[in-house]
């Protein structure tokens, strides 16, 4: 029992200890002046203020010692921790464990020890404040007294350590946040700018710090005038700040959202009557960050108002121009009175609004909502908030409505009611919310690369796409500078310095760039050919940022394509422009400057590798056919030359020859333009399959057939081995690949002049769902460094093949886009000087899918 109680203890205690995380720390020399002042009291000339780990003693402080650790068994500590007050030893001489040689420490040993366990607020004991002496005594109670407090002191030493830790940890906690929430005011504070809404943002000291378009419009002033100032500066009247100041407090700390009006002084000296509604933005701990306001001006509403009120004749002159919902209704709800766009809002006749409750124009979901709403107007003489107003199919109009309790002498008291439709600004900000969620995927919805970097060049974001091509994780490059990781050295191998950077000069000269031949680099230290854009990611009014998107002058409007990111930096992708020294003419970096403060570099790039290849494929086939063309027709305008010449009308026999070479090489362009046809119906997917259960041995019956009066003149024989087999294919494109790879076995099968040679054509299953054919002869082979090549386009095993033997050179290549075509791959095995083989694999049954 002893055994297990001790074991939890000693559990208890080291979940204590790592509390600490005293590894994390640096050395303190608190301790060590905790220790120095024990050994003064004491009169001792060793003191040492340690901790009892799993497997050794940590000394934190000491005085007389230079040691930082000890084994665990070497001091009595663990006598001293399980103590109730201060552990001595008088005299080591007269202690069992001790008596041989005295208490070890480091190199010396003493006779006398008195320790006192350093405990944690909880009483956990984690180590120890010593004192040690080479003679005999034992201390004073004052001495007892003395270091007792002063391992209270080391344990308060320890508190404050895992405080700071914890108080640093925090901070940079929040410091993270508050980036991210910075990024995200940015790009709301962006779209605000679209709204019609007033929107003012304040922070916790009442200063402006956010001021949209519509405020600018109502109040005459640029928001680069008022940001930073208190709205009393310049907007309340002097008369009205009190009580401003009074409804700011309030939303400060803690009552809202709220509703309140105030009068705003424009510009020119008017005075406009603003109806806001504000709430605050808290963070996670519930403090507020800002105060948001949105109002509406209802500088001509009161007006209104105030009109009603002087005369009837003026009231409805005035209401049924209203472009807002007036009305009236008793105190039991039922509409008393309501103008034609109240009505027309209702989606209703006038008459079929007046005299009917409030209940049958809202929905039954929200009917409990009225009772509150004349509770407010009985009690506040108003009441303010949003009425939905249900439309004969069941929808909803949101109206934003501000009534109030009218009490005329000698009448009885009814509810004036003025609402505006505000169902289109809830649907947009219903769209913004859904904006602002989608605008935080669009980085890794968009297939090219996308990052961002600061002013240092450090990178801010990134998108997935952008990480795995540069074969890095999304983490490993955020706060890293790019330069040195992507764009250090150019494609010759030489220094790319960073000052010489396209991208970093976006910056100085505040315009975006495109650079169409440039090269990244990987992590593994591959590179990869790139063509990007580079646009300064900038801050400033909404003017400069309309001037940045109007195209410049004499571009064409489809010339340049604008993106954005989350963080409402836009990437604008101007024709190419290239980089100085390029054998191209140097293009203007950018044909509009872009109006603001740089506060980094949005770059959006793509890799060209394939591109390049399909260019390099291009032209080679270009030059390969121009070739094929070029041959054939200089013999026949030769041939032709000499024929219509003349020259060869007295030479019967030679002009024969002359006809039968041009007929030979006409045969063989139309060869070649029907190849080069095949193949480019087959790759564009215009050469349709008209699939259909065939037989392999019909198949092979055919192809032979075509083939035997060829095979025949050089002796030549057929052996098929069909095996019964079945295959789901075109029966068409299949004949053509069998009748392609048959005509050249017979071509490269030598002629036998008494014993026949054999081609074999065979077939067998695979699989269930697969078979493979194959056509076998007794030919001069394949080189095994050709098996692959002699299926690309124009690729022959010997080069004078085309002439001896006619051959185009993509009779293989359209039977490999065909088996592919049909779901197969098809291949070749062969032996010099004994034959070769060509194998395809094809479905048994629809819907089979085999690897290319």
């Amino acid at each position: 029992m002893l055994m297990s109680t001790l074991h939890e203890s000693e559990e208890t205690r080291l979940a204590a200890l790592e509390h600490y995380a005293l590894d994390e720390l640096p050395r303190d020399p608190a301790y060590d002046d905790i220790a120095r002042l024990a050994a003064q009291i004491t009169n001792s000339p060793v003191a040492i203020v340690t901790v009892l780990e799993q497997d050794r003693i940590r000394i934190l402080g000491q005085h007389g010692t230079e040691l930082d650790v000890m084994p665990r068994q070497s001091l009595p500590c663990e006598a001293t921790i399980f103590s109730d007050g201060v552990y001595q030893i008088q005299d080591s001489r007269r202690d069992p464990l001790y008596s041989l040689g005295g208490i070890p420490l480091g190199d010396r040993r003493y006779r006398f020890y008195a320790g006192v366990p350093v405990l944690t607020p909880h009483q956990v004991a984690i180590g120890t404040l010593a004192v040690l002496d080479t003679t005999a005594r034992r201390l004073t109670l004052q001495q007892i007294d003395a270091l007792e407090s002063l391992s209270h002191m080391a344990t308060t030493r320890l508190e404050l350590s895992v405080r700071a830790r914890q108080r640093e940890s925090a901070t940079r906690a929040q410091m993270r946040v508050e980036t991210a929430l910075t990024v995200e005011r940015n790009f709301v504070s962006a779209v605000l700018d679209t709204v019609g809404a007033l929107v003012v943002v304040f922070d916790t000291a009442g200063r402006i710090v956010r001021f949209n378009r519509a405020c600018e419009i109502i109040s005459g002033y640029n928001s680069s005038e008022l940001l930073g100032k208190y709205a009393w500066e310049r907007l309340i009247p002097e008369e009205d700040v009190p009580g401003y100041i009074e409804s700011f407090e309030r939303i400060r700390n803690g009552e809202f959202p709220t509703a309140y009006e105030n009068y705003w002084t424009a510009a020119d000296g008017t005075r406009r009557h603003i109806a806001w509604s504000a709430t605050a933005l808290v963070d996670s701990h519930g403090d507020v960050n800002f105060i948001i306001g949105t109002g509406i001006d209802v500088t001509v509403q009161r007006t209104a108002e105030t009109a009603i009120r002087e005369s009837e004749s003026r009231y409805r002159q005035i209401v049924e121009g209203s472009l807002g919902m007036v009305c009236t209704h008793d105190l039991s709800g039922m509409v008393l009175s309501i103008n034609d766009f109240g009505a027309h809002l209702a989606n209703r006749r006038v008459e079929d609004v007046i005299g009917h409750p409030l209940q049958e124009f809202i929905a039954p979901a929200r009917q409990p909502l009225l009772e509150p709403y004349f509770r407010a107007l009985l009690e506040h003489g108003e009441a303010r908030g949003l009425l939905y107003l249900l439309q004969p199919d069941g929808s909803e109009r949101v109206i934003a409505y501000r009534n109030r309790l009218v009490e005329p002498q000698n009448e009885n008291r009814y509810v004036l009611g003025f609402g505006i439709d505000i169902t289109e600004q809830i649907r947009a900000e219903d769209s913004l919310r859904s904006l602002i969620r989608q605008s935080n995927s669009v980085l890794e919805s968009v297939g090219d690369g996308i990052y961002g970097i600061d002013l240092e060049g450090r990178c801010t974001i990134v998108n997935s796409a952008a990480a795995q091509m540069l074969g890095y994780r999304p983490e490993e490059l955020l706060g890293r500078k790019m330069h040195d990781l992507i764009h250090h050295t150019r494609l010759d191998g030489t220094p790319y310095p960073e000052q010489e950077c396209p991208i970093q000069a976006t910056v100085v000269d505040m315009t975006s760039i495109r650079v169409a031949k440039e090269i990244f680099w990987r992590k593994d230290g591959s590179s990869f050919p790139v063509e990007y854009v580079a646009r300064p990611q900038v801050e400033g009014d909404e003017s400069s940022t309309r001037k940045t998107l109007q195209p410049a002058a004499g571009a064409s409007t489809d010339s340049a394509v604008n993106l954005s990111t989350a963080s409402g930096a836009e990437i604008v992708a101007l024709p190419p422009v290239h980089p100085a020294g390029a054998p191209e003419a140097a293009a203007p970096r950018s044909q509009a400057s872009i109006e603001g403060r740089a506060v980094g570099v949005v770059v959006a790039f793509t890799d060209i590798s394939e591109r390049n290849q399909l260019d390099r494929m291009k032209d080679e086939f270009i030059s390969t056919v121009s070739h094929e063309l070029r041959t054939p027709l200089t013999s026949l305008r030769a041939a032709l030359g000499l024929l219509g010449g003349g020259v060869l009308n007295s030479k019967p026999e030679k002009m024969r020859q002359m006809m039968e070479i041009a007929i030979g090489n006409t045969d063989r362009l139309i060869r070649l333009v029907n190849d080069i046809l095949d193949l480019e119906r087959i790759g564009s997917g215009k050469a349709e399959l008209r699939q259909t259960q065939c037989s392999v041995n019909e198949l092979f019956e055919r192809t032979t057939s075509l083939l035997t009066a060829t095979a025949q003149k050089s002796n030549i024989r057929f052996t098929l081995e069909a095996n019964d087999v079945q295959v789901w294919a075109d029966p068409d494109r299949i004949l053509q690949t069998l009748t392609n790879l048959v005509s050249n076995a017979i071509k490269f099968s030598p002629p036998a002049s008494t014993i026949p040679s054999e081609i074999v054509l065979r077939a067998h299953r695979v699989t269930p769902e697969e078979a493979l054919i194959e056509v076998q002869d007794h030919g001069r082979g394949i080189p095994e460094d050709k098996l692959q090549q002699i299926f690309e386009r124009f690729r022959q095993v010997d080069a004078s093949d085309s002439r001896t033997m006619g051959g185009t050179g993509l009779g293989l290549a359209i039977c490999r886009s065909i088996v592919q075509q049909h779901g197969g791959h098809i291949w070749a095995s062969s032996r010099l000087g004994e034959g070769s083989t060509f194998h395809f694999t094809l479905p048994t049954r629809p819907h089979g899918h085999l690897g290319a």
